[in-house]
């Protein structure tokens, strides 16, 4: 619905959160993740695997109503596991007995459209390892529903799996040679009345079959290679004694779940490798506890073959993260000959709990290195005041400013804190009411922005530089005149930080007409004198 896909669009989905809420207390962390309507593939890893998974990148294919709409197609994430190239494909083919040719037809132009950029694996199938599940839709051909339901209910599995259309199909089917399947050992998934365990008794009786399979394929070691390395790595796995293996250990339904017309399939593996690509590309050192600013350092060492960018990042992280995102403070890795990075004070987090640093690698869109463990116990920092001082503040730094604005003098008594609130100009904007605004706001004090506050407003997920408007509780409150804005009131005026904006702009109202009814008023006087003045 245009409603959900909307939201899919502005908010991370709720299967996404739950199953990062779930799995990160045991250490895993979310690699990937590809969305396309209700085909959603997400990968994790353990934290101690993470580091060697690289080259991350995901793609995404529709099908439905000739390629216009997500609801069929296929959501693919890929990376070098230890080195080798692995890929998931998850697919969501055409329904229904009759469209055994479209399925195949639809599966061919996902493999055809999905292409990765770098390294030797560009195609789905270039994979050492393809791990290819989903709803695919294939049904039970020749038996008719008493059939399959009296097969089912004596156990004579077998007796179905030869008219499977996807057993059958790859004998027949170029495409689908090499993919392998463990044996159907559980009833089929498709079709239930929701609720129930009960195979489909509405009018369409849906005849039962296996429509959603897990295979995988290892690539053929005697295909063509494109690239010297790729022939040279295989020569390499060749010496070594034979190439990846997989070993399917479960492959089972979940019968227990009523809340679809399907039943969950899952399967466990191993991947064994010849060789492993194991050294780490960038080497952290830390400090164990941070009890200063001055430990707050962390020296890294990058491997000759590590292709530096100018936007990778060092971020502190809780020991049981769940994203490459959760960061708690980051610092840009800039500098092709840089070996540290310090962290200021104010940026370090004051929770008593366990952190570990990552450095996160732009081009290969994925965390390289992790440190051990260190502990923060920083002291809680106390309000700071921006000076007028700007001698230490490059000439480079003057055009962005902080416009502080004052306190409000009634503040609430369940919100003491200060109020952040981000700018995405470059500059405050004020209302161009007067022929001479700026002696209006001459209660207002600009400072210039230091580097740190600078740094601090780009995120390493979004590279827009935003601005801060702040109101530091130490910082005096200027106050603006209701008759004269170049002239304070008195203390006991209480007029808030934004009605003595607006009177400042303003400056001929008192401080009992701007209120929201108020300001309303004036802006309708406002827009009648222009019309007035259009007139004449």
């Amino acid at each position: 619905m245009i409603n959900k896909r909307l939201k899919d669009v502005l908010f991370s989905d709720q299967w996404s959160e739950l199953c990062m809420d779930t799995l990160s207390p045991f250490g895993y962390v979310l690699v990937a993740s590809q969305r396309m309507q209700g085909v959603l593939l997400l990968v994790f890893s353990k934290i101690c695997h993470f580091p060697f998974l690289r080259g991350v990148q995901t793609q995404s294919t529709r099908t439905g109503l000739g390629g216009y709409w997500g609801n069929k197609g296929g959501v693919s994430a890929r990376m070098t596991v230890f080195g080798h190239p692995v890929c998931f494909l998850n697919c969501h083919l055409p329904a229904h007995m009759r469209n055994l040719e479209q399925r195949m037809e639809d599966f061919e132009s996902i493999l055809q459209q999905q292409q990765f950029e770098g390294g030797t694996a560009t195609g789905v199938l270039d994979h050492d390892v393809v791990f290819w599940f989903g709803d695919l839709n294939f049904r039970i051909e020749d038996y008719d529903i008493h059939v399959v339901k009296c097969a089912i209910e004596s156990s004579k599995l077998p007796l179905l799996w030869e008219r499977d259309q996807l057993n059958m199909a790859k004998n027949t089917e170029s495409i689908l040679e090499g993919f392998m399947e463990g044996p159907l050992k559980f009833p089929p998934t498709y079709k239930f009345d929701v609720g129930t365990h009960t195979y489909d008794t509405s009018a369409k009786k849906r005849k039962p079959a296996w429509t959603d399979r897990i295979l995988w394929r290892l690539r053929r070691t005697g295909s063509p290679v494109p690239t010297h390395n790729a022939s040279l790595q295989r020569g390499l796995t060749s010496w070594l004694g034979g190439a990846t293996k997989v070993i399917q250990h479960k492959y089972q339904s979940h019968m227990g779940f009523t809340i679809s017309d399907h039943k969950p399939v899952s399967s466990l593996f191993s991947l064994q490798f010849p060789f492993r690509v194991d050294l780490p590309l960038v080497e952290l050192q830390v400090n164990k506890e941070w009890c200063k600013a001055s430990d707050a350092t962390v020296r890294f060492t990058v491997a000759s073959t590590y292709q530096r960018s100018s936007w990778d990042w060092v971020a502190i992280y809780k020991a049981r993260f769940r994203h490459h995102k959760d960061y708690q403070a980051y610092v840009w890795a800039k500098g092709e000959h840089a070996t540290q990075v310090m962290f200021s004070e104010e940026d370090l987090p004051r929770d008593d709990c366990e952190y570990v640093l990552g450095y996160f690698s732009n081009i290969m869109n994925s965390i390289v290195s992790l440190s051990s463990p260190v502990q923060i116990r920083m002291p809680v920092l106390s309000p700071t005041v921006c000076r007028s001082d700007s001698s230490n503040v490059s000439s480079e730094d003057d055009s962005t400013m902080v416009l502080l604005v004052p306190n409000s003098r009634s503040p609430s008594p369940k919100t003491g804190k200060r109020h952040h609130r981000h700018r995405r100009s470059r500059s405050p904007v004020v209302p161009a009411m007067s022929s001479n605004p700026l002696p209006a706001l001459q209660g207002l004090s600009l400072c210039p922005r230091s580097k740190e506050s600078q740094s601090r407003s780009r995120s390493p997920c979004s590279s827009a530089k935003k601005e801060r408007l702040v109101s530091p509780d130490t910082v005096p409150s200027p106050t603006i005149s209701p008759l004269s804005p170049r002239s304070p009131v008195s203390p006991g005026s209480g007029v808030t930080a934004p009605e003595a904006l607006i009177v400042a702009i303003l400056g001929e109202h008192s401080p009992a007409q701007v209120s929201p009814t108020g300001v309303k008023q004036i802006g309708k006087q406002v827009e009648t004198d222009k019309r007035k003045t259009i007139k004449r």
